[in-house]
């Protein structure tokens, strides 16, 4: 049996504390909640039990968020930690940043806000995580921008590989110019962004930066996305399977699984980042037959595809003759991002 993993929530707001722990609580990995109100009594757990995550609350009297934080850094130094502050000055994101936190957000106060912060957190309990950057293991590049611009960051992004260094300028949650050795603007998110794994920083803003890209993040993050997936398919075409199809799918922004089921009896299937892969092979499986049959019933033509919206991650059915395609999106992502997405994974389906 599987060992469940501690979160350990510091704030000094009791309040706080019991929300936090009702929302993180009901995470899809069940971790364990515990809460400290103070940081000598949250030290004081750390040296007495293992925890895989820790949050803490940066303005707080006695000891604040900094100081427990240098302490963490030297006694736990593979515990991950995540900032949760009010605050909105971006010289703290940059001095938490060089303290060495995993993740710093300001305090969640929407219903989308709320849902952006179960997934970070999530992702961040994640037991394997191959490559990714400095800062989010189990998250890509791509995934670390949309986080800045959800939130309506002003920044920039330094990002550093074997293949250099670039820069993303984040204003106001638009990404307004990047830049990488000789090249600025789109072509310099597409190199950045087709890098695999580095170390990330974030900055101040500084001084006012001429806008070179115009158009919504979303867009240009999709587009990039498309564009790497187009590269990246030309070279591997020929000897692409099932198996590296799916998994291609991964580029795409805010996948998290990918499943193709075919529809016959046997209901054999391919898969990429599926858990527990065969009950949703059968749910997938069975969902598509049941759709198709009442579309036929009402007259209502041809199914093409199916959209859902879950409690834990949104999923998306896309059917064929010989076969159904299912995709799970993490919850961050709008009904919009969705649609837009899965008309891209369908192109590449289809080809």
């Amino acid at each position: 049996m599987a060992v469940r993993q501690k979160i350990l929530i510091l704030d000094d707001e009791q309040d706080l504390l019991e929300i936090y722990q009702e929302i993180l609580a009901r995470l899809p990995s069940q971790p364990e909640i515990r809460t400290a109100s103070s940081g000598q009594d949250a030290i004081a757990m750390l040296e007495n039990e293992q925890f895989s995550l820790l949050l803490v609350d940066l303005n707080m009297p006695q000891m604040d968020g900094f100081q427990v934080l240098a302490i963490v850094r030297r006694r736990f130094p593979a515990l991950r930690t995540v900032v949760m502050t009010g605050s909105t000055e971006d010289d703290l994101r940059a001095r938490a940043y060089r303290v060495g936190v995993d993740l710093y957000m300001e305090k969640p106060k929407t219903g989308r806000e709320i849902i952006f912060f179960v997934d970070c957190i999530e992702s961040l309990l994640e037991r394997e995580s191959q490559g990714g950057f400095r800062g989010v293991q189990s998250k890509t590049l791509l995934d670390i921008i949309q986080m800045e611009c959800l939130t309506q960051n002003s920044c920039v992004l330094k990002i550093t590989s074997a293949q250099g260094e670039g820069r993303i300028w984040i204003q106001k949650g638009e990404i307004i110019d990047a830049a990488v050795e000789d090249k600025v603007g789109k072509p310099a998110i597409v190199e950045v962004i087709g890098w695999k794994a580095g170390n990330f920083e974030v900055l101040p803003a500084g001084l006012p930066r001429p806008r070179t890209i115009f158009i919504q993040y979303e867009s240009l993050l999709m587009e990039t996305a498309q564009s790497i997936d187009e590269a990246d398919g030309n070279r591997a075409a020929e000897a692409e399977t099932p198996e590296s199809l799916l998994s291609a799918f991964s580029r795409f922004t805010g996948v998290q699984f990918a499943m193709a089921v075919e529809q016959g009896e046997g209901k054999k299937y391919e898969h990429w980042g599926c858990e527990d892969p065969a009950p949703l092979a059968v749910w997938i499986h069975q969902t598509a037959h049941a759709f198709k049959n009442l579309g036929t019933q009402l007259k209502a033509g041809e199914l093409l595809d199916i959209q859902g919206l879950g409690p834990q991650r949104h999923l998306a059915i896309l059917s064929a003759d010989d076969e159904v395609l299912g995709v799970g999106f993490t919850r961050a992502l709008a009904i919009q991002q969705i649609r837009e997405t899965l008309g891209q994974i369908e192109a590449r389906w289809a080809s």
